[in-house]
């Protein structure tokens, strides 16, 4: 799957009347679900168009190419995920938590619909494009996650399933294909901030979620394992020549924990000059 480039999607509205206010809640939560029924956004939006229904979404994707229908305006609270709706953007894609993988791959225009949908509301909102857990998205995590995340809280749903691609989703939502790491600016910032750092608390960076997604934790590792095979960094570099001078002069700005691979590099410095 490639990148979903920079065509905004075209928004279909067909309005609903089951929607309220968010009662002040800011939006942390980009959510997805399954309609499991409708297959089309008309067919959605008629069954949202009635009140006795009850429910509601703010959009819903179905395989026509960059065109959703939208329900309700994103600003409002949609009514399906129970007590997550104040604190969420959400879409109901026409499909079924029981799809096989297989059959998820029959849908690429849905799921590159899904992927361009999650993108704009990111960035409407500030939301880091990040595979939530279901604590981080029942706790106080920004970013995406499926209904079935939201465990009670969000009414107990096990959608949009098992087999659903979030991470192929994801990886284009950022604009990446499924074999580039895409990571969000947020990663980048905790990242440097946990590697480089005593990862002191007040310099935490802004808008890391409280739970690290599985996903970083994946990618932190990649970036510390590129550091250990591929050299030493620029402050390494100058801890280094600070240490084996026998710490003349100013100490670099570095960590007060020096990482244990700079300790391996001393000693081989430190051989190669005996």
């Amino acid at each position: 799957m490639g990148g979903v480039g920079e065509v905004a999607l075209t928004r279909k509205p067909m309005p609903s009347p089951n929607y309220s206010s968010r009662g002040g809640s800011g939006v942390r939560l980009i959510v997805i679900h399954t309609a499991e029924g409708a297959r089309t956004i008309e067919e959605l939006g008629n069954f949202f168009a009635s009140s006795s229904s009850g429910v509601s979404s703010h959009t819903g994707i179905d395989d026509t190419p960059g065109v959703i229908g939208e329900y309700v305006q994103r600003t409002a609270k949609a009514w399906t995920a129970a007590g997550a709706n104040p604190v969420a953007v959400q879409t109901e894609l026409c499909a079924f938590a029981g799809w096989s993988a297989e059959e998820w791959q029959r849908h690429p225009v849905m799921l590159e619909n899904c992927a361009k949908w999650i993108a704009e509301e990111a960035a409407y909102f500030d939301i880091p494009i990040v595979k939530l857990t279901a604590a981080a998205a029942q706790g106080t995590g920004r970013g995406v996650c499926q209904h079935a995340d939201l465990g009670s809280w969000g009414g107990g749903h096990w959608d949009a399933g098992g087999a659903f691609p979030i991470d192929d989703v994801l990886a284009m939502a950022r604009g990446g294909g499924e074999e580039e790491m895409g990571y969000p600016d947020e990663f980048w910032d905790w990242c440097r901030w946990y590697l480089t750092t005593d990862r002191k608390q007040n310099e935490r960076p802004a808008g890391v979620p409280a739970d690290i997604p599985d996903s970083w934790w994946e990618g932190q590792q990649e970036v510390a394992d590129i550091g250990y095979r591929y050299g030493m960094t620029a402050d390494e570099r100058s801890w280094l020549d600070w240490y084996l001078d026998g710490k003349h002069g100013t100490r670099p700005d570095v960590p007060e924990s020096i990482p244990d691979r700079w300790w391996d590099d001393e000693s081989w410095a430190l051989e190669r000059e005996t």
